[in-house]
């Protein structure tokens, strides 16, 4: 995956902690509170989670975000018809109570919950989902995940303008509890996908009543206005400090949320973040500071978590611009990279070097590549694509989203390629929700990215690369590609076929690398002992509506 002022009234609360929840909040600029209390301290007491969060989330339109800062707030305020076990990334019920599935595997009936409800008391009925996925789908909106609907009878046909009438597309309301879903072939991640916020519901008089349905950037997300169906609604969004959330009384499971909110801050300079786990104010990071990574280890190493994690971070190169569109010079980039001396004196906690974009044994997946690092044969390359020894090669940017860890990653990649190639990059620096902008719009010469996987199949990874595909980005296509991704695997009679057809389209992508692969994540975070059910799994993907603190002993200076 890719991170206004009025306060919504707590009369759902014990008055108490209504009180205690709104002085945290009109507090969250302050170092610590007076007494020596801190943010976790308080939250401990209060039940409310203070959570580093990367970025000021560019939207919470879950049908326009990308990100994972994003990602993490909407997980809190909104509900799919599925959700995830967190320990065993399983499909379990959310909206949907239970579903069947036909013989053939293609067409599922969800059976929505009747006390199922929007934040603002309304039934959550089927045709919810009919019309959310509707919008989903109007090109107008922009989603750059349209394509994780494709899975679904005419769904493409219908978003690429081919079918006019959406009820061609294959889902219906049977009645106001029933939906039925028809697949164009049997997809076996298909019900991890309904955990994802594309295709979360949103709520229809809330966005009507702020524009048109498939209109960007309306108010309809703002604090006041916003209505969801998740465990908790939202509160405040103070731009650039903080975005808070409190208990949805109305929520289906309401009674079984164990936290009364969580306050999501935006952590970009991961340097203060760690101090301000340190000074008390933070019970959960983001990301762990490299240089700090041992010190932990050996002092706090109970505050310490890293863990795998499916994802895999690389650099797009724009296959539009002339020298970037010469693959030569694509693969002399990418010999040039020597990814195990980033791993072990960049990164330092334990990343894997990535010569593909699909993580290794991805459901079984394992990707082929020949890709190595061989500055010898990357000169050859680069001379053979008219750059002999770097000469006349354009000056070109490195973008990247503001992060100490990219910055270093970037600086190393940068000296590499003048070492071994003799060619100068700058290195271009952006506030997260710019960056994204700069790479949606195809501005940029090299782009850091990452890809999180949003749910566990190969697929996942390689579906991106479509022609045209919202999150492709690179200007790159091969309709032979394309092909495999959309025609062959989901046509395949068992896995072994499907792992064959993702093996032959991952060559042909690594063929032409229009992404240079850098290395496999592990998640890395500061974790602090009061927060409980917290499981590990490999898409780093909590439960808001589990998750509970524990004062325990507290600490009143902080100091972990």
């Amino acid at each position: 995956m890719q991170r206004t002022e009025s306060l919504v009234a707590l009369h759902c609360l014990p008055p108490k902690i209504a009180v205690r929840i709104c002085l945290g909040i009109l507090l969250t600029s302050l170092i610590a509170c007076v007494d020596g209390e801190n943010r976790v301290n308080t939250g401990n007491r209060d039940g409310i989670l203070h959570w580093g969060n990367a970025s000021e989330p560019q939207t919470l339109d879950p049908h326009i975000a990308t990100g994972v800062p994003e990602s993490k707030i909407m997980l809190a305020l909104m509900e799919g018809l599925v959700l995830k076990d967190t320990k065993t990334l399983e499909p379990i019920p959310g909206v949907a109570h239970s579903w069947d599935v036909s013989e053939d595997g293609r067409v599922y009936t969800f059976y929505l919950r009747e006390n199922a409800r929007w934040s603002n008391g309304d039934k959550l009925t089927a045709e919810d989902f009919v019309w959310s996925w509707w919008r989903a789908l109007q090109p107008a909106i922009g989603n750059l995940y349209a394509y994780m609907f494709f899975p679904i009878k005419n769904a493409k046909a219908y978003y690429e303008g081919e079918l006019k009438d959406f009820k061609q597309v294959g889902v219906h309301a049977l009645d106001n509890y029933t939906l039925k879903v028809t697949l164009e072939n049997p997809t076996p991640y298909f019900l991890q996908l309904l955990d994802h916020a594309s295709l979360f519901p949103v709520h229809r008089g809330t966005i009507e009543k702020f524009g048109d349905a498939d209109e960007r950037g309306t108010r309809w997300t703002f604090e006041g206005n916003m209505v969801g169906n998740g465990a908790f609604q939202l509160n405040e969004w103070r731009i650039n400090r903080h975005v808070s959330v409190s208990r949805n009384p109305h929520y289906w499971d309401a009674k079984n949320v164990k936290l009364n909110g969580v306050v999501f801050y935006p952590t970009e300079n991961i340097t203060t973040e760690e101090r301000m786990y340190r000074s008390g104010q933070l019970h959960y990071t983001f990301e762990v500071p490299v240089d700090k990574v041992q010190s932990y280890r050996e002092r706090n190493a109970e505050d310490l978590q890293i863990y795998p994690y499916l994802g895999s971070y690389f650099y797009r190169f724009n296959t539009r611009l002339p020298h970037f569109s010469d693959k030569r010079v694509r693969r002399a980039l990418a010999m040039a990279v020597d990814r195990e001396k980033i791993s072990e004196h960049v990164l330092k906690a334990g990343q894997v070097p990535s010569y593909a974009i699909t993580p290794p044994d991805t459901m079984g997946y394992f990707p082929e590549s020949d890709l190595r690092f061989d500055p010898e044969q990357a000169r050859k390359l680069l001379a053979e694509a008219g750059y002999p020894d770097g000469a006349g090669f354009p000056p070109s940017d490195i973008l990247y989203n503001t992060s100490e860890e990219h910055r270093k990653v970037a600086v190393a990649i940068q000296q590499m390629w003048k070492q071994y190639l003799n060619i100068d990059v700058n290195l271009l620096n952006q506030e997260w929700k710019v960056y994204l902008d700069s790479a949606s719009n195809g501005d940029f010469e090299i782009a850091r990215a990452s890809w999180i996987g949003d749910y566990v199949d190969p697929n996942n990874f390689l579906d991106m690369w479509l022609c045209n595909g919202g999150n492709n980005r690179t200007g790159w296509c091969n309709e032979e590609y394309d092909r495999l991704i959309l025609e062959e695997a989901p046509t395949a009679s068992n896995h072994a076929e499907r792992i064959a057809i993702f093996t032959r389209a991952e060559k042909m992508l690594l063929a032409d690398m229009p992404v240079l692969p850098i290395y496999i994540y592990t998640s890395k975070h500061l974790i602090h002992p009061a927060i409980k059910n917290f499981p590990q799994n490999i898409l780093n993907q909590p439960s808001f509506k589990d998750i509970y603190l524990d004062p325990g002993d507290q600490q009143m200076e902080g100091g972990h």
